[in-house]
């Protein structure tokens, strides 16, 4: 491991949580909690009580939580308890767009996709994880942090965190750490960070690029660069779901891509376990990047989010074993049988090409 940052990886949700519901329990300072899903079902109440708990003890607790995404909580009581229990508890926009107010309606859509928790700003998790029960079973990628990469996630929660409230944003900080780093997107020209780098890396790529998401509708400029590398001979494989959960549309709308990509090289890989919703790259196993981005146009261009990106050649083999263990779970898509389809079949790839920047 790094001496500067050691790390875990987890590859199903179950694993995560448990971990995360450990160090909360060990929490003496702060804990930290953003996410964009979290529901107070069995597992979010684990959560619940173990904050309520520390929070008891003096323990600064802090939740960071999207309103669209974490809607079940609104008409409840449950974020009012909270507030009297000690929690500090921010939704990130509202439930529902101010008709009166064209800006307002505007920014509702950038949604706070994040996940971030940071304990004590010793240990931090982020990745693809939410807190909601049904992803029990799902196929999901998180890491645990140590380090001085901590400093950036606690500081990028305190960011979002003064955004939420409209306060004045704390500076900005950089980890001394030469091999990891908190990268953020934000919905924003010049600071769409994570897809800029990404972009940057795909370009660079010499031998090989390992893709891993669950929903697949690439800008027009990170096709075309995925599409050039396999051109020029890198080994382009990337993996998605048969289904995704439920958005059916999104399937459409990924597949819709397939003609090209496979006419380029790109070899895609079908997921045949239980839903995939990791969010991964690894690149010549030199670069690998874990986190909360999809590759679609809302995560790439409209919401905030945040994955670690390294340089550690450990981290991207163990990351790349992983992703060959998916491989072996999925069905590769050919592409002369993919030109054999009927035309009804092709038919609404064709009509989800005219709404595929608002997925």
């Amino acid at each position: 491991m790094n001496k500067e940052t050691s790390w875990n990886l987890y590859s199903t949700n179950e694993e995560a949580w448990g971990s995360m519901l450990d160090d909360c329990r060990k929490a003496t300072e702060s804990i930290y909690i953003e996410q964009f899903i979290f529901v107070a079902d069995e597992l979010g109440q684990k959560f619940i009580d173990i904050c309520v708990e520390r929070a008891s003890v003096g323990v600064k607790v802090r939740f960071l939580w999207d309103a669209a995404g974490s809607f079940s909580f609104w008409g409840s009581t449950i974020a009012q308890d909270l507030k009297s229990k000690g929690i500090e508890l921010v939704f990130w926009k509202t439930l529902f767009p101010s008709y009166s107010k064209l800006s307002n309606f505007r920014s509702w859509y950038l949604r706070n996709h994040r996940r971030t928790l940071v304990i004590d700003n010793k240990i931090a998790y982020t990745g693809s994880m939410c807190i909601y029960d049904p992803m029990k079973k799902w196929r999901d990628t998180s890491v645990r942090i140590e380090g001085n990469a901590v400093k950036e996630m606690a500081n990028a929660f305190d960011r979002m965190w003064a955004r939420a409230k409209d306060n004045k944003l704390p500076h900005r900080v950089r980890a001394r750490d030469h091999e990891f780093r908190y990268l953020t997107n934000k919905p924003r020209p010049g600071q769409r960070h994570i897809y800029s780098h990404l972009i940057d890396m795909i370009r660079n790529a010499r031998k090989y690029i390992y893709i891993t998401t669950p929903y697949f509708v690439p800008t027009h400029r990170l096709s075309r660069v995925i599409k050039l590398a396999a051109h020029r001979g890198v080994d382009v494989r990337i993996i998605l779901p048969e289904r995704t959960d439920q958005y059916p549309t999104l399937d459409i709308a990924a597949r819709s891509y397939f003609k090209t990509l496979l006419e380029s090289g790109v070899r895609i890989f079908l997921y045949q376990g239980n839903m995939i919703h990791s969010k991964s790259t690894i690149i010549d196993g030199e670069w690998s990047t874990v986190g909360s981005l999809n590759l679609d146009y809302a995560s790439l261009l409209y919401n905030f989010e945040a994955n670690i990106v390294t340089t550690n050649t450990k981290f991207a083999e163990e990351l790349s074993a992983h992703f060959i263990h998916d491989i072996h779970e999925s069905k590769e898509v050919h592409l002369t049988e993919w030109r054999k389809r009927s035309f009804i079949e092709k038919m609404p790839e064709i009509l989800i090409r005219l709404v595929k920047k608002f997925l």
